[in-house]
């Protein structure tokens, strides 16, 4: 337990889907008495936010009343499209107003269910990615500063970037792209906001079933001819601890970095992969 987060205030995206990476962060977050403004897209917007892959209102909602009343903290929940910066600057007020302070940003939200070989990747599909998985991390960044900054206070500012961030895989051109990407802003951003006392990090893990986890395990399996018990089988062999990641990996992670024992680590990309991913 971190006490010193007890009364923060963080905002977490794309945390509307039960048994994801998000639920999991804002769930770890809470447990240190973390107060949270839990976001997601709300509804389908177009072709590249299907219902089946977006946090709908109604579960965000559920979600949030379920994680307020096991950890005794506020949830609230601001519907975000994270490709709109004026969206985005407005969650980030929202926080402010409704919890006092903004004292981490957790950026969640990302598409990875747009995975085709190279030569099949439309204009279309590679915007979409960026757009969010990039894009969308800059103006959650950036909406988080201008609130950061001039609080006089830090803040830790957190991407979940991937695997993805450090090594490219087949079927993902724009994903490993938008991931990578993520590594150099935050080493830029982290080196002029360190003076204002706000971290900027990465959180890289490896492959987790979460909801998207089971699609990509399905993808991948029928794209190399295997079953997706040996395609994961496959993948626990070469991890050394032997077993795929969890969300509670990653969501012990973004807690470290938001405690006081990492307030001197900044601009880093942190795996969180079983030694899969060893740099």
């Amino acid at each position: 337990m971190h006490e010193e987060l007890r009364d923060k205030t963080a905002v977490v995206t794309g945390a509307g889907r039960r048994g994801g990476l998000g639920e999991a962060i804002v769930r770890r977050l809470a447990r240190d008495g973390v107060n949270v403004v839990l976001s997601d897209i709300g509804a389908s917007s177009d072709a590249s936010t299907p219902e089946s892959m977006v946090g709908a209102h109604r579960e965000m909602e559920a979600l949030a009343r379920e994680i307020a009343a096991d950890a005794g903290v506020r949830v609230l929940t601001f519907d975000c499209d994270v490709r709109q910066i004026g969206r985005v600057d407005a969650l980030a007020e929202f926080a402010r107003r409704e919890l006092g302070t903004l004292d981490i940003w957790v950026n969640n939200a990302g598409i990875g269910y747009i995975m085709k070989p190279f030569l099949e990747v439309s204009d279309a599909d590679w915007r979409a990615v960026i757009d969010v998985n990039l894009t969308g991390c800059f103006n959650g960044m950036q909406a988080a500063a201008r609130v950061m900054v001039p609080q006089g206070t830090g803040g830790r500012i957190i991407n979940i970037a991937s695997q993805a961030a450090k090594s490219g895989f087949p079927f993902a051109a724009a994903y490993c792209s938008s991931k990578h990407g993520l590594v150099g802003l935050v080493r830029s951003a982290a080196i002029e906001l360190g003076e204002f006392g706000i971290t900027v990090n990465n959180v890289c893990p490896n492959h987790v079933t979460t909801g998207l986890g089971a699609w990509q395990n399905e993808y991948f399996s029928k794209k190399l001819g295997l079953t997706i018990d040996e395609y994961l089988g496959k993948m626990k062999a070469r991890i050394p601890m032997r077993r795929c990641g969890l969300p509670e990996d990653t969501a012990e992670a973004v807690a470290f970095l938001c405690s006081a024992a990492a307030g001197y680590i900044t601009a880093e990309s942190l795996n969180v992969s079983g030694g899969e991913e060893p740099h």
